[in-house]
């Protein structure tokens, strides 16, 4: 729906980059694009010439969307010869011009950017991005809350994580010791010890805080933020008006009114 969507603009140049660190640009977890694009990931073999993507420049630490390509060079960072002739080679292969999308999650940690481009001035571009600018940025928005989503509900999957070791992950992210562990499976401390140490290496965490870590973010254990409240209020609602209004509603005053 997404590249459908660029294509009806005129932005048929999809990608979608994600990386599970906001720090090290080095590590990239996940990178799709609408087309064949071999040749850029040739050209990003060298990683000094890497560090300046828009990704790794500006999406690692910046929310503001942005126009990338040749069309808007001016408008970026002083770039070393070696990029400015990635977007060269880009704008002859129609991507003159483009939109792109910082994203952030927190819960697992996740930075990303999704870019809309194609073969455009740099006016038609800016049209575009006027007319259309906060739909490609709510469908961005979209897409990357689904992808983390199924990212977390299919690591299980990816990593081959079996039933019993769910379940150890669920008692190690609840603070359970190695004995209370191993008189809940009716094993030795030793063999509690030995599945966790093939979870890590299954997982590639290394630590016990990691794998409890690990529990929250796959959706074995819920996120502390996003516990049930045992407070009975039920909304904050604050209303702008002549004086500033602030009213607190309860669980029973709702259903009464």
């Amino acid at each position: 729906m997404i590249v459908r969507l660029g294509r009806d603009l005129q932005l048929p140049c999809v990608d979608f980059v994600s990386a599970s660190s906001y720090t090290d640009w080095k590590k990239t977890l996940f990178i799709r694009t609408s087309y064949d694009s071999r040749w850029l990931h040739e050209h990003n073999q060298d990683p000094e010439n890497d560090r300046w993507s828009y990704f790794r420049s500006h999406a690692m630490t910046h929310l503001t969307p942005i126009a990338i390509g040749l069309e808007f060079i001016d408008e970026y960072h002083d770039l070393p010869d070696t990029r400015i002739a990635v977007l060269q080679e880009a704008a002859r292969r129609g991507i003159r011009s483009g939109f792109s999308i910082p994203l952030r999650q927190h819960s697992p940690a996740q930075s990303a950017m999704l870019s809309f481009a194609g073969d455009h001035s740099r006016r038609d571009m800016q049209t575009i991005m006027r007319s259309h600018g906060w739909t490609l940025h709510a469908a961005a928005l979209a897409g990357h809350q689904r992808y983390v989503f199924h990212f977390s509900q299919e690591f299980s999957e990816r990593n081959q994580i079996t039933d019993k070791q769910q379940e150890l992950l669920r008692l190690i992210g609840l603070g359970k010791k190695d004995k209370a562990i191993a008189k809940q499976f009716d094993i030795s401390v030793s063999a509690v010890r030995q599945r966790m140490n093939t979870l890590m290496q299954r997982t590639g965490v290394n630590s016990r805080p990691e794998l409890a870590a690990l529990a929250m973010s796959i959706g074995i254990l819920p996120d502390p933020l996003h516990r049930p409240d045992t407070d009975p209020l039920a909304a904050l609602i604050e209303m702008d008006d002549d004086a500033a209004h602030t009213a607190l509603w309860h669980a029973g005053d709702a259903l009464r009114r």
